[in-house]
């Protein structure tokens, strides 16, 4: 069963002690409600830099990445539908869906 990497991008800080708990709680309930399909339950991020042809962006972007989790589904819908339960949307962010692709190592 292939794994996909659910990127978490942009939204907006909870804006109080409380608001962030109860985010963390129903994220929580969320990720534990996947069971044995969270591969990597989350791991958050720090401040973003954005590498070009052109140099390095100190802003991370419209857009940054906040932090990931890795699932394992039988295909992109059934990823989707497990991220589109995800509370990181609570906060007006976005989520990033993408198949993890196996590289062989040449012999």
């Amino acid at each position: 069963m292939p794994n996909y990497i659910i990127a978490y991008r942009g939204g907006r800080k909870p804006e109080s002690p409380e608001e962030g708990a109860k985010h963390m709680a129903k994220w929580k309930a969320w990720i534990g409600g996947l069971g044995k399909a969270a591969v990597n339950p989350g791991t958050p991020l720090g401040k973003s830099r954005i590498v070009s042809s052109d140099g390095v962006s100190d802003d991370g972007g419209p857009d940054p990445m906040s932090g990931f989790s890795v699932v394992s589904a039988d295909n992109m819908e059934a990823a989707l539908e497990m991220a589109k339960g995800c509370p990181t949307l609570d906060l007006v962010g976005t989520l990033e869906v993408a198949e993890m692709m196996e590289m062989k190592t040449p012999k």
